[in-house]
Protein backbone atom coordinates (compact mmCIF):
# COMPACT_ATOMS: atom_id res chain seq x y z
CA UNK A 1 0.00 0.00 0.00
CA UNK A 2 1.43 3.38 -0.98
CA UNK A 3 1.11 6.46 1.14
CA UNK A 4 -1.17 8.03 -1.43
CA UNK A 5 -3.80 5.33 -0.83
CA UNK A 6 -3.86 5.70 2.96
CA UNK A 7 -6.89 7.88 3.62
CA UNK A 8 -8.99 6.40 6.45
CA UNK A 9 -11.48 9.29 6.31
CA UNK A 10 -11.98 9.22 2.55
CA UNK A 11 -15.66 9.91 1.89
CA UNK A 12 -16.15 12.04 5.01
CA UNK A 13 -17.03 15.65 4.25
CA UNK A 14 -16.55 18.41 6.82
CA UNK A 15 -17.78 22.00 6.79
CA UNK A 16 -15.45 24.23 8.79
CA UNK A 17 -16.85 27.55 9.97
CA UNK A 18 -13.79 28.05 12.13
CA UNK A 19 -11.48 30.99 12.58
CA UNK A 20 -8.09 31.34 14.29
CA UNK A 21 -6.64 28.06 15.64
CA UNK A 22 -8.99 25.74 17.58
CA UNK A 23 -11.59 24.66 15.01
CA UNK A 24 -9.07 24.89 12.14
CA UNK A 25 -6.82 22.49 14.08
CA UNK A 26 -9.67 19.99 14.31
CA UNK A 27 -10.34 20.46 10.61
CA UNK A 28 -6.67 19.96 9.79
CA UNK A 29 -6.54 16.67 11.68
CA UNK A 30 -9.57 15.35 9.79
CA UNK A 31 -8.25 16.62 6.47
CA UNK A 32 -4.84 15.07 7.07
CA UNK A 33 -6.38 11.60 6.96
CA UNK A 34 -8.52 12.02 3.90
CA UNK A 35 -11.65 13.95 4.86
CA UNK A 36 -12.78 16.64 2.44
CA UNK A 37 -12.74 19.76 4.59
CA UNK A 38 -14.49 22.80 3.14
CA UNK A 39 -13.35 25.88 4.99
CA UNK A 40 -15.81 28.78 4.86
CA UNK A 41 -14.16 32.21 5.03
CA UNK A 42 -15.58 35.71 5.06
CA UNK A 43 -15.25 37.95 2.00
CA UNK A 44 -12.23 40.21 1.79
CA UNK A 45 -10.19 39.21 4.82
CA UNK A 46 -10.91 35.52 5.26
CA UNK A 47 -9.70 33.78 8.39
CA UNK A 48 -7.86 36.31 10.55
CA UNK A 49 -5.04 33.79 10.89
CA UNK A 50 -3.97 34.80 7.39
CA UNK A 51 -2.49 37.92 9.00
CA UNK A 52 -1.06 36.40 12.20
CA UNK A 53 2.77 36.29 12.25
CA UNK A 54 2.70 37.69 8.76
CA UNK A 55 6.37 38.32 7.96
CA UNK A 56 5.82 38.97 4.28
CA UNK A 57 3.07 39.15 1.69
CA UNK A 58 -0.62 38.61 2.41
CA UNK A 59 -0.89 35.05 3.74
CA UNK A 60 1.05 33.81 6.78
CA UNK A 61 2.91 30.52 7.05
CA UNK A 62 0.78 29.91 10.15
CA UNK A 63 -2.35 29.92 7.99
CA UNK A 64 -0.70 27.73 5.35
CA UNK A 65 0.26 25.24 8.08
CA UNK A 66 -2.99 24.98 10.06
CA UNK A 67 -5.23 24.88 7.02
CA UNK A 68 -3.37 22.36 4.92
CA UNK A 69 -5.29 19.74 2.95
CA UNK A 70 -8.45 21.91 2.99
CA UNK A 71 -10.52 23.80 0.42
CA UNK A 72 -11.40 27.48 0.85
CA UNK A 73 -14.83 28.83 -0.03
CA UNK A 74 -15.85 32.45 0.45
CA UNK A 75 -19.39 32.93 1.80
CA UNK A 76 -20.99 36.04 3.25
CA UNK A 77 -23.02 34.82 6.22
CA UNK A 78 -24.51 38.29 6.61
CA UNK A 79 -26.61 37.60 3.51
CA UNK A 80 -29.53 35.26 3.01
CA UNK A 81 -27.78 33.77 0.00
CA UNK A 82 -24.67 33.01 2.06
CA UNK A 83 -26.66 31.39 4.84
CA UNK A 84 -28.66 29.36 2.33
CA UNK A 85 -25.43 28.13 0.78
CA UNK A 86 -24.24 26.98 4.21
CA UNK A 87 -27.46 24.99 4.69
CA UNK A 88 -27.08 23.43 1.26
CA UNK A 89 -23.52 22.46 2.09
CA UNK A 90 -24.61 21.11 5.48
CA UNK A 91 -27.01 18.77 3.69
CA UNK A 92 -24.00 17.22 1.95
CA UNK A 93 -21.64 17.09 4.95
CA UNK A 94 -21.05 14.71 7.83
CA UNK A 95 -19.52 17.13 10.34
CA UNK A 96 -19.75 20.87 10.98
CA UNK A 97 -16.94 22.54 12.97
CA UNK A 98 -17.28 26.00 14.53
CA UNK A 99 -15.54 28.03 17.20
CA UNK A 100 -17.60 31.19 17.46
CA UNK A 101 -18.79 32.73 20.69
CA UNK A 102 -21.86 30.78 21.93
CA UNK A 103 -25.03 32.16 20.41
CA UNK A 104 -23.36 33.42 17.23
CA UNK A 105 -24.65 30.65 14.97
CA UNK A 106 -28.10 31.05 16.50
CA UNK A 107 -27.99 34.80 15.86
CA UNK A 108 -27.22 34.07 12.22
CA UNK A 109 -30.16 31.69 11.99
CA UNK A 110 -27.82 28.70 11.78
CA UNK A 111 -28.28 27.14 15.20
CA UNK A 112 -28.14 23.36 15.72
CA UNK A 113 -31.88 22.90 15.29
CA UNK A 114 -31.80 24.65 11.91
CA UNK A 115 -28.74 22.68 10.85
CA UNK A 116 -30.47 19.48 11.96
CA UNK A 117 -33.41 20.24 9.71
CA UNK A 118 -31.01 20.50 6.78
CA UNK A 119 -29.24 17.27 7.76
CA UNK A 120 -30.68 15.00 10.49
CA UNK A 121 -27.38 13.04 10.59
CA UNK A 122 -25.09 16.03 10.99
CA UNK A 123 -22.48 16.08 13.76
CA UNK A 124 -22.14 19.62 15.13
CA UNK A 125 -18.81 20.19 16.87
CA UNK A 126 -18.63 23.45 18.78
CA UNK A 127 -15.55 24.98 20.41
CA UNK A 128 -15.78 27.96 22.73
CA UNK A 129 -13.96 29.49 25.67
CA UNK A 130 -16.16 28.03 28.42
CA UNK A 131 -18.62 25.74 26.64
CA UNK A 132 -22.20 26.19 25.49
CA UNK A 133 -23.72 26.04 29.00
CA UNK A 134 -22.94 27.37 32.47
CA UNK A 135 -22.62 30.88 33.93
CA UNK A 136 -19.51 31.73 31.87
CA UNK A 137 -20.75 30.30 28.57
CA UNK A 138 -21.46 33.66 26.96
CA UNK A 139 -18.12 35.15 27.93
CA UNK A 140 -15.60 35.54 25.09
CA UNK A 141 -12.08 34.31 25.60
CA UNK A 142 -8.97 33.21 23.79
CA UNK A 143 -6.77 30.28 24.80
CA UNK A 144 -4.61 32.45 27.08
CA UNK A 145 -7.60 33.05 29.35
CA UNK A 146 -8.70 29.42 29.15
CA UNK A 147 -5.22 28.20 30.07
CA UNK A 148 -5.39 30.36 33.18
CA UNK A 149 -8.88 29.13 34.11
CA UNK A 150 -7.86 25.51 33.57
CA UNK A 151 -5.04 25.68 36.12
CA UNK A 152 -2.34 25.25 33.48
CA UNK A 153 -0.85 28.74 33.51
CA UNK A 154 -0.30 28.66 37.26
CA UNK A 155 2.23 25.83 36.89
CA UNK A 156 4.33 27.32 34.07
CA UNK A 157 7.42 29.28 35.01
CA UNK A 158 9.64 29.82 38.02
CA UNK A 159 8.19 30.02 41.52
CA UNK A 160 9.59 33.49 42.24
CA UNK A 161 8.06 35.08 39.15
CA UNK A 162 4.63 35.56 37.63
CA UNK A 163 3.30 32.62 35.60
CA UNK A 164 4.32 32.63 31.96
CA UNK A 165 2.83 31.29 28.76
CA UNK A 166 4.28 28.47 26.71
CA UNK A 167 5.43 29.54 23.25
CA UNK A 168 2.51 28.11 21.27
CA UNK A 169 -1.30 28.32 21.45
CA UNK A 170 -1.48 25.10 23.42
CA UNK A 171 -5.04 25.67 24.67
CA UNK A 172 -6.41 26.07 21.17
CA UNK A 173 -4.45 23.09 19.87
CA UNK A 174 -5.56 20.73 22.63
CA UNK A 175 -9.17 21.85 22.21
CA UNK A 176 -8.78 21.13 18.49
CA UNK A 177 -7.56 17.63 19.29
CA UNK A 178 -10.59 17.02 21.51
CA UNK A 179 -12.89 18.41 18.83
CA UNK A 180 -11.48 16.04 16.23
CA UNK A 181 -11.71 13.13 18.68
CA UNK A 182 -15.28 14.03 19.61
CA UNK A 183 -16.24 14.31 15.95
CA UNK A 184 -14.81 10.89 15.18
CA UNK A 185 -16.49 9.38 18.25
CA UNK A 186 -19.85 10.70 17.10
CA UNK A 187 -19.17 9.56 13.54
CA UNK A 188 -18.44 6.06 14.85
CA UNK A 189 -21.68 6.12 16.84
CA UNK A 190 -23.57 7.16 13.72
CA UNK A 191 -22.16 4.27 11.72
CA UNK A 192 -22.87 1.83 14.55
CA UNK A 193 -26.48 2.97 14.73
CA UNK A 194 -26.81 2.57 10.97
CA UNK A 195 -25.41 -0.92 11.21
CA UNK A 196 -27.96 -1.75 13.90
CA UNK A 197 -30.79 0.03 12.03
CA UNK A 198 -31.28 2.23 15.09
CA UNK A 199 -31.81 5.50 13.20
CA UNK A 200 -30.04 8.77 13.80
CA UNK A 201 -28.88 9.63 17.30
CA UNK A 202 -30.77 12.48 19.01
CA UNK A 203 -29.45 15.93 18.18
CA UNK A 204 -28.23 16.39 21.75
CA UNK A 205 -25.90 13.41 21.28
CA UNK A 206 -24.58 14.81 18.00
CA UNK A 207 -23.52 18.16 19.47
CA UNK A 208 -19.90 17.94 20.59
CA UNK A 209 -19.27 20.74 23.10
CA UNK A 210 -15.56 21.51 23.61
CA UNK A 211 -14.57 24.23 26.08
CA UNK A 212 -11.03 25.61 25.94
CA UNK A 213 -10.73 25.84 29.72
CA UNK A 214 -11.95 22.26 30.17
CA UNK A 215 -9.57 20.99 27.51
CA UNK A 216 -6.68 22.45 29.49
CA UNK A 217 -8.14 21.36 32.83
CA UNK A 218 -8.22 17.77 31.54
CA UNK A 219 -4.43 17.94 31.07
CA UNK A 220 -3.79 18.76 34.71
CA UNK A 221 -3.30 15.17 35.86
CA UNK A 222 -4.01 14.77 39.60
CA UNK A 223 -4.08 18.50 40.42
CA UNK A 224 -7.58 18.42 41.95
CA UNK A 225 -7.47 14.96 43.61
CA UNK A 226 -4.16 15.81 45.29
CA UNK A 227 -5.58 19.09 46.54
CA UNK A 228 -8.89 17.69 47.77
CA UNK A 229 -7.43 14.53 49.28
CA UNK A 230 -4.24 15.91 50.83
CA UNK A 231 -4.46 19.70 50.66
CA UNK A 232 -1.49 19.74 48.27
CA UNK A 233 -1.51 22.87 46.10
CA UNK A 234 0.98 22.36 43.28
CA UNK A 235 3.34 25.24 42.59
CA UNK A 236 5.54 26.35 39.73
CA UNK A 237 8.90 24.57 39.78
CA UNK A 238 10.62 25.99 36.70
CA UNK A 239 12.30 23.34 34.57
CA UNK A 240 11.50 20.58 37.01
CA UNK A 241 8.41 18.41 37.29
CA UNK A 242 6.64 18.48 40.66
CA UNK A 243 7.64 15.51 42.83
CA UNK A 244 10.11 14.03 40.32
CA UNK A 245 13.91 14.27 40.62
CA UNK A 246 16.39 14.60 39.16
CA UNK A 247 14.75 15.81 35.95
CA UNK A 248 15.71 19.22 34.62
CA UNK A 249 17.59 21.21 31.99
CA UNK A 250 21.26 22.09 32.35
CA UNK A 251 23.64 24.48 30.58
CA UNK A 252 26.84 23.01 29.17
CA UNK A 253 30.30 24.54 28.64
CA UNK A 254 29.53 25.61 25.08
CA UNK A 255 26.27 27.29 26.05
CA UNK A 256 24.09 24.44 24.76
CA UNK A 257 21.26 23.33 27.02
CA UNK A 258 20.32 19.69 27.51
CA UNK A 259 17.41 17.95 29.21
CA UNK A 260 18.10 14.93 31.39
CA UNK A 261 15.40 12.71 32.88
CA UNK A 262 17.28 10.57 35.38
CA UNK A 263 14.51 10.02 37.90
CA UNK A 264 14.03 6.22 37.66
CA UNK A 265 15.64 4.37 40.58
CA UNK A 266 18.04 2.27 38.49
CA UNK A 267 18.65 5.09 36.02
CA UNK A 268 19.55 7.36 38.92
CA UNK A 269 22.35 5.02 39.96
CA UNK A 270 23.92 5.08 36.48
CA UNK A 271 23.36 8.83 36.25
CA UNK A 272 25.29 9.63 39.40
CA UNK A 273 28.14 7.31 38.41
CA UNK A 274 28.33 9.09 35.04
CA UNK A 275 28.68 12.54 36.61
CA UNK A 276 31.36 11.23 38.99
CA UNK A 277 29.24 11.32 42.14
CA UNK A 278 29.10 7.74 43.49
CA UNK A 279 28.47 9.23 46.93
CA UNK A 280 25.08 10.49 45.73
CA UNK A 281 24.37 7.13 44.12
CA UNK A 282 25.04 5.33 47.42
CA UNK A 283 23.32 7.81 49.76
CA UNK A 284 20.49 5.88 51.53
CA UNK A 285 18.34 9.01 51.58
CA UNK A 286 18.40 9.21 47.79
CA UNK A 287 17.31 5.68 46.88
CA UNK A 288 13.69 6.67 46.32
CA UNK A 289 12.12 9.42 44.26
CA UNK A 290 10.61 11.04 47.37
CA UNK A 291 14.06 11.32 48.93
CA UNK A 292 15.58 12.70 45.76
CA UNK A 293 12.83 15.30 45.44
CA UNK A 294 13.53 16.44 48.99
CA UNK A 295 17.18 17.05 48.02
CA UNK A 296 16.55 18.28 44.48
CA UNK A 297 18.59 21.44 44.96
CA UNK A 298 21.71 19.49 45.92
CA UNK A 299 21.25 17.08 43.01
CA UNK A 300 20.70 19.84 40.47
CA UNK A 301 23.79 21.66 41.69
CA UNK A 302 25.93 18.53 41.29
CA UNK A 303 24.57 17.81 37.81
CA UNK A 304 24.90 21.43 36.76
CA UNK A 305 28.55 21.53 37.84
CA UNK A 306 29.25 18.37 35.80
CA UNK A 307 27.45 19.68 32.70
CA UNK A 308 29.40 22.94 32.85
CA UNK A 309 32.65 21.04 32.27
CA UNK A 310 31.53 19.47 28.97
CA UNK A 311 30.09 20.54 25.66
CA UNK A 312 26.50 19.62 24.96
CA UNK A 313 27.57 16.86 22.57
CA UNK A 314 30.07 15.43 25.08
CA UNK A 315 27.53 15.39 27.91
CA UNK A 316 24.88 13.73 25.77
CA UNK A 317 27.36 11.10 24.54
CA UNK A 318 28.28 10.20 28.12
CA UNK A 319 24.65 9.99 29.19
CA UNK A 320 23.69 7.90 26.16
CA UNK A 321 26.53 5.46 26.88
CA UNK A 322 25.17 5.05 30.41
CA UNK A 323 21.57 4.59 29.27
CA UNK A 324 20.35 7.79 30.89
CA UNK A 325 17.47 9.46 28.97
CA UNK A 326 18.70 12.83 27.73
CA UNK A 327 18.49 15.06 24.72
CA UNK A 328 19.31 18.46 23.27
CA UNK A 329 16.88 21.37 23.42
CA UNK A 330 16.18 21.86 19.75
CA UNK A 331 15.65 25.07 17.87
CA UNK A 332 13.89 25.37 14.50
CA UNK A 333 17.32 25.12 12.84
CA UNK A 334 18.06 21.87 14.68
CA UNK A 335 14.74 20.29 13.74
CA UNK A 336 15.18 21.33 10.12
CA UNK A 337 18.35 19.24 9.77
CA UNK A 338 17.58 16.34 12.12
CA UNK A 339 17.90 12.85 10.61
CA UNK A 340 15.11 11.34 12.72
CA UNK A 341 12.54 13.85 11.51
CA UNK A 342 13.78 13.38 7.96
CA UNK A 343 13.58 9.58 8.13
CA UNK A 344 9.89 9.78 9.03
CA UNK A 345 9.04 12.48 6.46
CA UNK A 346 8.21 14.94 9.22
CA UNK A 347 9.56 17.94 7.33
CA UNK A 348 7.86 18.22 3.94
CA UNK A 349 9.01 20.87 1.49
CA UNK A 350 6.80 23.03 -0.70
CA UNK A 351 7.14 26.03 -2.93
CA UNK A 352 4.81 28.41 -1.12
CA UNK A 353 3.17 31.69 -2.03
CA UNK A 354 3.21 34.59 0.39
CA UNK A 355 0.59 36.26 -1.76
CA UNK A 356 3.28 38.39 -3.36
CA UNK A 357 6.03 35.93 -4.30
CA UNK A 358 6.85 32.22 -4.38
CA UNK A 359 9.35 30.98 -1.79
CA UNK A 360 10.93 27.68 -2.90
CA UNK A 361 11.46 24.59 -0.75
CA UNK A 362 9.89 25.73 2.53
CA UNK A 363 9.59 22.93 5.10
CA UNK A 364 6.27 22.24 6.82
CA UNK A 365 5.57 19.83 9.71
CA UNK A 366 4.37 16.38 8.66
CA UNK A 367 1.21 14.51 9.57
CA UNK A 368 0.84 12.83 12.98
CA UNK A 369 0.24 9.99 13.77
CA UNK A 370 2.34 8.06 11.30
CA UNK A 371 0.69 5.32 9.24
CA UNK A 372 2.91 3.13 7.08
CA UNK A 373 6.33 3.98 8.57
CA UNK A 374 6.42 7.62 7.43
CA UNK A 375 4.25 10.70 7.69
CA UNK A 376 1.58 10.75 5.03
CA UNK A 377 2.21 13.37 2.36
CA UNK A 378 0.55 16.76 2.70
CA UNK A 379 -1.75 17.13 -0.30
CA UNK A 380 -1.83 20.91 -0.32
CA UNK A 381 -0.95 23.83 1.92
CA UNK A 382 -3.60 26.17 3.30
CA UNK A 383 -5.40 27.43 0.21
CA UNK A 384 -5.64 30.96 -1.12
CA UNK A 385 -8.76 32.82 -0.04
CA UNK A 386 -11.74 31.49 -1.98
CA UNK A 387 -9.54 29.22 -4.09
CA UNK A 388 -12.24 26.55 -4.25
CA UNK A 389 -15.39 28.69 -4.27
CA UNK A 390 -16.24 27.93 -7.88
CA UNK A 391 -15.48 24.22 -7.48
CA UNK A 392 -17.67 23.79 -4.39
CA UNK A 393 -20.55 26.16 -5.07
CA UNK A 394 -20.64 25.51 -8.79
CA UNK A 395 -19.76 21.82 -8.79
CA UNK A 396 -21.14 20.46 -5.51
CA UNK A 397 -24.17 22.77 -5.22
CA UNK A 398 -24.75 23.39 -8.96
CA UNK A 399 -24.97 27.17 -8.49
CA UNK A 400 -24.71 29.48 -11.47
CA UNK A 401 -22.45 32.53 -11.56
CA UNK A 402 -25.10 34.91 -10.23
CA UNK A 403 -25.87 32.64 -7.29
CA UNK A 404 -22.18 32.20 -6.49
CA UNK A 405 -21.65 35.96 -6.56
CA UNK A 406 -24.61 36.52 -4.24
CA UNK A 407 -23.56 33.84 -1.75
CA UNK A 408 -19.91 34.90 -1.64
CA UNK A 409 -20.60 38.63 -1.31
CA UNK A 410 -19.24 39.43 -4.76
CA UNK A 411 -22.61 40.72 -5.94
CA UNK A 412 -22.42 43.55 -3.40
CA UNK A 413 -18.83 44.27 -4.36
CA UNK A 414 -19.80 44.53 -8.01
CA UNK A 415 -22.43 47.17 -7.39
CA UNK A 416 -21.49 50.59 -8.85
Amino acid sequence: MTHQTIAPLDGVRVLELGNYIAAPTAGRLLADFGAEVIKVERPGTGDELRNWRLHKGTTSMLYRTLNRNKKSVVLDLRTDAGKQAVLELVAKCDILLENFRPGTLEKWGLGPEVLNEANPDLIVTRISAFGQTGPLSERPGFAAVAEAYGGFRNLVGDPDRAPVRVGVSIGDSIAGLYAAFGSMMSLYQREARRRDSAGAAPLTERIIDVALNEAMFSMMESLIPDYQAYGVDRQRVGGRMEGIAPSNAYVCKDGASIVVAGNGDSIYQRYMQTIGRPDLADDPALQTNAGRWAQREELDQAIGEWAATLSGAEALAALEAAGVPAGPIYTAADISTDSQYAARNMIQKFDVSTGEEILPGVGFPGIVPVIGNQSLPIRNLGPDLGENTQEILGGLLNMDSAQINAASGREEALQP
